[in-house]
């Protein structure tokens, strides 16, 4: 017999807990699981939003088929901003189309290092000795170049601007609570967004006009795009289409890094040993005067350590949602049809049960010994299982590339009171708020060596020790395709080019390929993959 699910209290007539959802939706969330427990329903303007809590919960939730909880169904109210036919109005093979690209891959994705490294260079060339910047306006652009350069093309980055900023910010600022209502009210956010993305239609429809009067036809993604057509002879991607690919990648690849990376450097200044010791790392690093390349991305520990706390106590999104198509069941409880359940990012990277002093920035818990981001679905800024975030492994690499450039150019200093820098929550998509500048300063050039000092370079040889028999599992639930294992162990990984799956070949390979097991379990963006010792 099903258990009655609990609701939480409080509400106004008719908005139900909206109105607080809106006004500050991480307390709201606390007091959901502070009262309700693992499981409680909120009222959302007349819809039910069951919310699930630990790790047991969170498991259930991600790991639970399409065809039961229904992503895109959830999310109807996020289609005026990316248009018809993308992303939450796509078909569910379309969905599963867009894990299987390519330019997310591991191969691909050490030629994106070099991009972003590229990218941010020229962003940084007019910069001079010293001055201010606000940054969360100077990683918003530049993300759109890196993310553009790598995921679409050279081409169509050189056809891009800074006037396309303001127009993702007010496509972001349309993700008002209140389209939980209706998505089309008469609100100012809602005119903006939709101003936004006519605008973004007409800049493409120009370039696109453009290159045609110039009798261009670049191999970028989009340009390619306008080339296929259905048997009738129709385009069968027109400008609306393109568009909302644009804005979907841009959502995915500059969003989540433009916030996360403002959000790095102010927690970095805020801890100056944290800054330190990274420092200290990249100098080491490119003590020989390396440019920035995949390889030596992968073996930035202490940098990196400081991003996932960044992105544990600061994710861009507090909510994932999902509508039940087949009645959902947790325990004793279940949730019928018809309703969304949801898992909040905001209050799961906070969990005092899993993270030790929960509220501090600590990177050392990333650390062997802890690894407390192994508790997968508790720590899950880019959510987990099926759905967990296929850019996370290019967001990653695209922030250490950035980062790597700007700590070894210039040092940095907060040029607001510490209290000012904050985020901004009224909205489903986070950003920080602004003005949020800092001061920077040139710093002096340093020679490189011929050899780096043994030293000074980290190495990570802390699974790598003692050699023993072992056995490897795949959890081919969360394995998203990104290949990082089959180009570190060709011999034991194979991909499945038709479900986009990891194939194990040899589930107890010799001992002699353990380094290269223990890189392809560290490195797997997913964390599909771990080694059980026999």
């Amino acid at each position: 017999m099903s258990v009655a699910i609990p609701r939480l209290s409080g509400g106004v007539p008719l908005l139900g807990h909206l109105l607080q959802l809106r006004r500050d939706p991480i307390a709201l969330m606390r007091r959901c699981r502070d009262e309700c427990g693992e499981i409680g329903e909120l009222r959302l303007a007349g819809q039910s939003l069951v919310m699930l809590y630990g790790e047991a919960a969170q498991e259930a939730f991600f790991r639970a088929p399409d065809e039961q909880l229904d992503q895109a169904a959830a999310y109807p109210f996020m289609k005026p901003v990316f248009g018809p036919g993308v992303v939450f109005d796509a078909t569910p093979e379309q969905r599963k189309q867009a894990l299987r690209n390519r330019s997310l891959r591991d191969q691909a994705l050490r030629g994106h290092a070099e991009t972003v490294a590229r990218e941010t260079e020229r962003m940084i060339a007019g910069w001079g000795e010293s001055g201010s910047v606000d940054l969360l306006a100077f990683f918003a652009e530049l993300t759109i170049y890196t993310s553009s350069a790598a995921l679409v093309g050279p081409e169509f980055r050189e056809e891009l601007g800074p006037e396309l900023v303001p127009l993702f910010a007010d496509l972001e600022r349309g993700t008002d609570p209140l389209a939980y209502v209706n998505a089309n009210l008469p609100i100012a956010s809602f005119r903006k967004r939709d101003r936004a993305r006519k605008q973004l239609v007409a800049y493409l429809q120009r370039i696109f006009e453009r290159r045609a009067a110039e009798g261009r036809q670049p191999k970028d993604l989009f340009q390619v795009l306008r080339t296929i057509q259905n048997p009738d002879g129709s385009a069968r991607y027109g400008v609306e289409t393109i568009t909302g690919m644009f804005i979907s990648l841009m959502f995915a690849g500059h969003h989540t890094t433009s916030t996360t990376s403002s959000w790095a450097l102010l927690e970095l200044l805020r801890h100056p040993e944290w800054m330190k010791r990274v420092t200290e790392e990249l100098d080491a690093l490119y003590a020989d005067g390396r440019d920035v390349s995949y390889q030596a991305l992968r073996e930035i520990p202490q940098l990196e350590n400081c991003f996932k706390e960044t992105l544990r106590l600061h994710p861009p999104l507090i909510l994932l949602m999902r509508k039940v198509a087949q009645p959902f069941q947790y325990k004793g409880w279940t949730v019928p049809v018809g309703k969304n359940v949801g898992v909040s990012i905001a209050v799961s990277n906070r969990d005092p049960g899993v993270f030790r002093d929960a509220e501090s920035f600590d990177p050392k818990r990333y650390e062997p010994g802890r690894e407390e981001d192994q508790h997968i679905f508790a720590w899950v800024p880019f959510g987990a299982g099926r759905h967990r975030c296929v850019g996370a492994a290019f967001a990653m690499m695209q922030v250490k590339a950035i980062f790597s450039i700007l700590l070894r150019r210039y040092d940095f200093e907060l040029a607001q009171p510490p209290e000012t820098y904050r985020e901004d929550h009224s909205k489903m998509v986070v950003q920080l708020a602004q003005p949020c500048r800092v001061r920077y300063r040139r710093k002096a050039p340093q020679a490189p060596r011929s050899e780096p000092q043994a030293s000074e370079v980290h190495r990570d040889a802390t699974r790598t020790g003692e050699i023993r028999t072992a056995r490897v599992v795949v959890d081919r639930d969360l394995c998203q395709g990104h290949a990082v294992c089959v180009n570190e162990v060709p011999e034991v990984f194979r991909l499945d080019p038709v479900e986009n799956k990891v194939i194990l070949l040899d589930p107890s390979p010799p001992e002699m390929l353990r380094p290269m097991l223990d890189a392809a379990v560290r490195h797997c963006p997913t964390h599909a993959l771990r080694i059980v010792e026999e």
